[in-house]
């Protein structure tokens, strides 16, 4: 069986056929040569849109990647984790050519998770507006979040703690935080703390750490994210307005040091992961697999792990996780990024110096 969205086949290579529980598949790889690349987005026309963390917009096209890199694209903070992180398309792409990027945006005071938006003409990003940054603006590379989420008319967006733990508590700082905006960066009157006088009117949950993957169930509309944990304890959650998901007051984590965190794992009025790894696995982007070419996997979340170097595939049971199970652990690769593409195949980005783009196909 082949699949090739029109890809030329010198453009594809194959890496390997794995087994799993419900499936045969072959990896192949589609390109390599981007650097820690860290979102990905598909275009109606085929092509494929890819971010790399030190600053760039790549686009693929016909299965190779473009050598010269988009332009316009707004200056980054490209320290540690710091970058150009996500990008999706506006669900409207067709009519509006408006892309989304996430990124640590630079300016006095340090780093800061942020939002731009700019219309997609050829290879050049024009009209491009900087609408939302994580104010305030802090020193260190660590902890962005900056996965993006369209869902019936508002964005999505995750923002990590920067490092400082106590910020997640904080409701006057959006840091450690589900932020949710209209699409052009008004504040929705019906986000859980609009009317607080002391609260940051964007948050929609808090006492995140770090959640680096986000994605809507397409059956649903429920919106889970996936955030790391200290030394253990990275959790898989579900995204309900106005919930503390306890960072770090409960964690089923420790210290790097090997102590206790906050007051334990549960604390009334805070509310428990869906599913929780310990040790860590460093879980990054995820989607929930909604195609025909893997039927046995439909309604699977698959999960990508950097530290874990695998795809977690889990299947989920009265809110609960019934399955769990690890692919690709033996090929052992950082991966960064997980999505479905329009030909019901999954995709995924490695993050390295030298990150590959790759596709999981059925094999025979």
């Amino acid at each position: 069986m082949v699949f090739s969205l029109g890809y030329p086949i010198d453009a594809v290579e194959l890496v390997g056929t794995f087994d799993s529980a419900k499936h045969r598949f072959q990896l192949v790889k589609l390109t390599g040569g981007l650097e820690h690349p860290w979102g990905l987005a598909f275009l109606p026309d085929g092509s494929m849109l890819v971010t790399e963390r030190p600053g760039r917009l790549r686009r693929i096209v016909q299965g190779r990647l473009d050598p010269e890199p988009v332009v316009g694209v707004p200056q980054v903070y490209a320290s540690g984790q710091g970058g150009l992180l996500d990008v999706v398309p506006h669900p409207r792409f067709d009519e509006n050519h408006l892309i989304y990027l996430s990124y640590a945006s630079p300016g006095k005071g340090g780093g800061a998770t942020a939002v731009a938006r700019g219309q997609l003409v050829g290879n050049r990003l024009e009209n491009v507006e900087e609408f939302y940054v994580a104010s305030p603006r802090t020193r260190g590379s660590r902890h962005f979040g900056s996965r993006l989420v369209f869902s019936d008319g508002y964005l999505y967006i995750t923002a990590g703690e920067r490092g400082d733990p106590d910020r997640a508590q904080a409701l006057g700082d959006p840091a450690g935080s589900v932020i949710r905006l209209h699409e052009d960066g008004r504040i929705p009157v019906d986000n859980p703390f609009f009317f607080n006088d002391t609260a940051s009117t964007e948050i929609y949950t808090y006492g995140n750490r770090n959640p680096q993957g986000m994605t809507k169930d397409p059956v649903t509309g429920e919106i889970y994210l996936v955030e790391h944990g200290p030394k253990g304890g990275d959790e898989l959650n579900l995204i309900e307005s106005g919930v503390n998901y306890g960072w770090p007051v409960v964690t089923y984590g420790l210290s790097y040091s090997g102590f206790k965190i906050g007051e334990g794992t549960h604390k009334a009025g805070m509310t428990q992961p869906v599913h929780y790894w310990t040790p860590s696995i460093s879980p990054s982007g995820m989607m929930i697999y909604d195609g025909d070419a893997f039927p046995n996997w439909r309604g699977s979340f698959f999960i990508g792990a950097l530290s874990g170097r695998l795809l977690d595939r889990l299947e989920i049971r009265d809110g609960k996780v019934s399955v769990e199970e690890r692919l690709l652990e033996d090929w052992g690769r950082r991966i960064r990024d997980v999505r479905e593409g329009p030909d019901g195949l999954i995709y995924l980005l490695t993050d390295a110096r030298n990150g590959m783009l790759l596709r999981l196909e059925p094999a025979e």
